[in-house]
């Protein structure tokens, strides 16, 4: 299977692992060599109840037993997409009320982008300077680093970049802006956060000029920084609200969200504002509503904060320059691209997978599923101290 992996399976990078998969289960996935390994990065955080959940598999399975695809997104009611997006609704404050279930996060953002245009009727689009959402045409015209997007222009136009935590930059979203999208933690940069107001300075000046904010929740969502989503932890609401990876328990999926005004504006003028095969797909929709359930009522969100603490306490080592992020998405500061590669390699020899972020690829990357026990953490956490110890 390794050699068929690299002749017949288009690679993203020229160093792919090739890594051979027997199982998954819990914290833990095991590999073909019989060796099981401890996971910190929950699939680039994808994975928020670990592997094979009971619930998740169960309500997958039931629904397969039920039909899988029977028509285009939109047009028949079916259980499960309906009440994924009910209980979405009563997850989250108002005015997010409906939403439109898609196949990715990236979709999710251009999904976004072409509501805040269609609902405003302007062109201009402000994202940031180091933002990530994606790689599709749209959401690469809004990813604030060139390297990974000038092979590919052109791109969309009218698209500006001011930096963020910049106040002084607000005063570039104008009357022409459609929409502001905006990580309400920068990913692939290292996972900044926004300092004190600045969130709120940034919603007050959109309402000022009628411009819809986008929030791309795609990794902070569900639940990873011990909210639902992260910019609950801000003191504002999202006219649009992006979410993905996390939010299918491990299955592709993702989704925006707005007021019911706002998002009817895709129903007309034209018809089929957006328009998708798979999105709302029954099985995945099964899978995300046992994910957000299961996330809402076991009380797992509580103990993030704890898991944190935990994590900051234990990763304490002079080669450590610091560590970013909040809740169970950490970034840890090794001082080098190289290095930090170096490192994610060895623990994965000792069984701890870690990785390294997008663009600031010095930031080892630790962002485990909610379910991770403490006592995991203590064995992860021993795992990387010793690899930065041995050189």
């Amino acid at each position: 299977m390794h050699k068929d992996f690299f002749n017949y399976q288009a690679q993203t990078t020229p160093f792919a692992s090739g890594f051979e998969v027997e199982k998954a289960e819990g914290s833990y996935i095991y590999g073909k060599n019989g060796k099981k390994y401890l996971d910190f990065v929950a699939g680039v955080s994808a994975n928020t109840l670990g592997h094979s959940h009971p619930k998740i598999v169960d309500a997958i399975k039931t629904q397969a037993e039920k039909y899988l695809h029977v028509m285009v997104y939109g047009e028949y009611a079916q259980e499960m997409p309906v009440a994924l997006c009910k209980l979405l609704a009563d997850a989250t404050p108002e005015p997010l009320e409906m939403t439109y279930l898609v196949n990715s996060g990236a979709e999710a953002i251009d999904g976004s982008l072409k509501l805040a245009k269609r609902y405003t009727g302007r062109e201009e689009i402000i994202s940031f300077k180091d933002a990530y959402h994606g790689n599709t045409h749209g959401a690469l015209s809004v990813a604030g680093n060139e390297y990974h997007k000038r092979e590919f222009r052109p791109l969309l136009p009218m698209v500006s970049f001011i930096e963020f935590n910049n106040e002084k930059d607000l005063e570039k979203i104008t009357e022409k802006t459609a929409g502001v999208i905006l990580e309400t933690i920068q990913g692939a940069a290292g996972f900044l956060l926004p300092k004190e107001d600045y969130l709120k300075k940034l919603k007050a000046r959109c309402e000022e000029v009628g411009v819809l904010l986008i929030l791309d929740e795609i990794q902070p969502g569900f639940g990873r920084t011990g909210k639902l989503f992260a910019f609950e932890h801000y003191g504002i609401v999202p006219d649009i609200l992006a979410m993905g990876k996390g939010m299918g328990g491990g299955v592709p999926v993702g989704a925006f969200m707005s007021s019911r005004e706002i998002m009817e504006s895709l129903s007309h003028s034209p018809k089929l504002g957006h328009i998708t095969t798979f999105g709302g797909n029954p099985l995945i929709a099964a899978s995300s509503y046992a994910t957000l359930k299961e996330v809402l009522e076991s009380g797992l969100m509580n103990e993030v904060h704890e898991k944190e603490k935990l994590f900051r306490e234990l990763l304490v080592h002079p080669k450590i320059k610091n560590i970013n992020g909040r809740g169970l998405m950490l970034a840890v500061n090794l001082g080098s691209p190289e290095y930090t590669i170096d490192v994610a390699k060895r623990c994965m020899d000792k069984g701890l997978i870690v990785f390294w972020q997008l663009y600031r690829n010095e930031y080892l990357r630790i962002s485990p599923p909610l379910t991770l026990s403490l006592e995991e953490i203590k064995e992860g956490c021993k795992i990387i101290l010793e690899v930065l110890d041995e050189y």
